[in-house]
């Protein structure tokens, strides 16, 4: 397949043998950084790798195109400059919105690129002898600006719901899953009508600007109706559009980098979502189509809470039990990254290595707001990567723990998934905390829930102790008792 777009970028665009080596090196590399990316112990080298890849066809691209270097230095300082600025001040508890925040700009590039080939098709080398678009420039035309602007929008709403900007709740339009559909059949309508107008005639623009139009109207269709828990699912879809819309405007362009590159993410990304479906009960194919948010009748927020019983500690309660224990799993989760609260977490567990305690972690595929958001704050405080286990690989040893110490994790350890027909949860795979012995509880208050809207009856087990507090100051407090 790699050599087939080589040689069609080659064919189309002029590219030089060099060139082209060049990409495939760059694309090796690219391979080389997905690999890295799937170990938290390997991705390190997996980020250097993915650094050079990108820097070689970068370089490549402007050796070959090397007119009007100075402008193109100014936009790339700029952009330089701002990305730094961006990840020096951004806090791990904002990454998602910021991954959401970059795939939009992904998304607006394609639209800008594909707008701008259509307006001068001669610059971008897709006219025929006649100086018209060519047909199949046509459909990459289309297909990239759709695919950019639902990238685009979709991505503004993710980030405004991540972000605290647009409620987390599924906002659910009559008669969504029609208009959805109705707006997609339009869209590919659109693009087969352009594709076969006649060359140069009346009215193609408006069919341009329509597709646009309409696929910015989808993309924020798409993410409304989206759930709070479901978020995790949505940042990995929309990462894999943004590398559909690069893959795209690579053909339009001529460029092989852009389309293996784009080919690697969306492709990855697309992977990587279907892993996480499975991982909480979700139809592949509902979250292509938007539509596996929760129902407008179920449980959320919305509804008013039952006053229950619950028992209340304190640190010294906690440090007693977890030193006492044999077997301890900690279970994180965003509250966690809110009150970074990972390094003096990693302490506690050293201090409890030192007194004879097993200590493991367990994290859950959508712990937190995005894919792996728990295990790069665990590799931050540099906890062991073998005391780190997923979901299905640890859920069976709960019923042999002595603790199970969760702290700022809510949906994923919520029996409602398993029992509530209703919830917004039901379906999703979640930890057996409940087999427990003692369970100690983190969170701020009782008045909270989880991103998803429900009550959690963890909290009123008979072997649950809340301790109400900031995360990160009750597990300092916890520590100094273990001292």
């Amino acid at each position: 397949m790699t050599f087939s777009l080589l040689s069609a970028s080659a064919h189309g665009g002029g590219t030089p043998a060099w060139a082209m080596l060049a990409y495939l090196v760059a694309g090796v590399f690219f391979i080389l950084a997905l690999r890295g990316l799937s170990s938290p112990a390997t991705s390190r080298t997996g980020n250097r790798n993915g650094m050079i890849g990108m820097a070689l066809a970068v370089g490549t691209t402007l050796v070959m195109h090397g007119t009007n270097l100075v402008e193109i230095g100014i936009a790339i300082a700029i952009g330089a400059i701002l990305g730094v600025t961006i990840a020096r001040r951004i806090a791990m508890t904002a990454m998602p919105e910021l991954v959401a925040g970059f795939h939009s700009l992904v998304g607006l590039a394609a639209v800008v690129v594909g707008l701008a080939a259509w307006l001068n098709p001669a610059a971008f080398g897709i006219t025929d002898a006649a100086g018209q678009i060519m047909a199949v420039s046509r459909i990459e035309l289309g297909l990239g600006i759709a695919i950019g602007a639902i990238t685009f929008s979709g991505s503004v709403i993710a980030f405004l719901k991540l972000s605290g900007r647009m409620s987390g709740s599924p906002i659910m339009l009559p008669g969504r899953h029609v208009i959805n559909l109705g707006t997609l059949a339009a869209i590919l309508v659109l693009i087969g009508l352009y594709t076969v107008s006649p060359v140069g005639g009346a009215g193609e623009g408006w069919m341009v600007i329509a597709v646009t139009v309409l696929a910015f109207a989808i993309g924020f269709l798409l993410i409304i109706p989206i759930g709070g828990a479901d978020m995790p699912v949505v940042v990995s879809m929309l990462n894999s559009y943004s590398g559909w819309a690069a893959a795209a405007m690579g053909f339009t362009l001529g460029n092989t980098a852009m389309i293996i590159t784009g080919a690697l993410v969306g492709s990855s990304g697309a992977i990587l979502s279907y892993i996480m479906c499975r991982a909480m009960n979700r139809s592949f194919i509902s979250v292509i189509a938007g539509g596996f948010g929760a129902d407008a009748s179920s449980g959320g927020a919305g509804g008013a809470r039952e006053q229950r019983p619950y028992k209340q500690g304190s640190a010294e309660d906690a440090a007693y039990m977890l030193e006492q224990a044999e077997k301890v799993i900690i279970i994180p989760g965003y509250g966690m990254a809110v009150a970074q609260a990972q390094h003096a977490l990693r302490e506690m567990g050293d201090k409890l290595k030192e007194k004879g305690v097993e200590v493991k972690y367990a994290i859950h595929p959508v712990a937190g707001r995005m894919p792996g958001h728990m295990n790069v704050l665990l590799a931050e405080a540099s906890v062991p990567y073998d005391e780190v286990f997923e979901l299905e690989d640890i859920n069976s040893e709960f019923a042999q723990c002595d603790v199970a110490f969760i702290i700022g994790a809510n949906d994923v350890v919520n029996p409602a998934a398993k029992t509530d027909k209703s919830s917004p949860i039901y379906g999703m795979p979640v930890f057996d905390v409940d087999k427990a012995k003692q369970v100690f509880f983190i969170k701020r208050s009782m008045g909270g829930v989880g991103y998803a809207g429900v009550d959690n009856d963890v909290f009123y087990m008979n072997q649950t102790v809340m301790l109400l507090a900031d995360a990160k100051k009750m597990v300092e407090e916890i520590v100094k008792s273990l001292d």
